[in-house]
């Protein structure tokens, strides 16, 4: 059973920058895909930015040009780095990894990220 837990959440002004980490507790390459999800107060979760093994990225649209995620192997961790950061990307931000064989996903405990002046 691997845990995924995210950091680096917290408080910062409109138009800063914060990045998030997702520490796996053992291997991510065997994760085909790992992803950033967020949801805010009264939202459904939604789909922030996916990182696939083979390093291809997708972003929603609403973070395209500001928000980078990346994954790092060797360390088992993925980075969500965003900048340019607005009051509406104020959320709970979670980690999730997918694995096929066997299949299994997974889901960090979340971050706060809280944009305002």
């Amino acid at each position: 059973q691997v845990q995924l837990v995210e950091s680096g959440g917290g408080l910062v002004q409109p138009g800063g920058s914060l990045r998030l980490n997702c520490t796996a507790s053992g291997s991510i390459f065997s994760f085909v895909i790992m992803a950033w999800y967020r949801q805010a107060p009264g939202k459904q979760r939604e789909l922030v930015a996916s990182c696939n093994r083979d390093g291809t990225t997708n972003y929603a649209d609403s973070v395209k040009g500001r928000f980078t995620t990346s994954r790092d192997n060797a360390k088992n961790t993925m980075y969500l780095q965003m900048t340019s950061l607005k009051p509406e990307d104020t959320a709970v931000y979670y980690c999730y990894a997918l694995r096929l064989a066997p299949m299994e996903n997974y889901w960090g405990q979340g971050t706060q990220v809280t944009v305002s002046s």
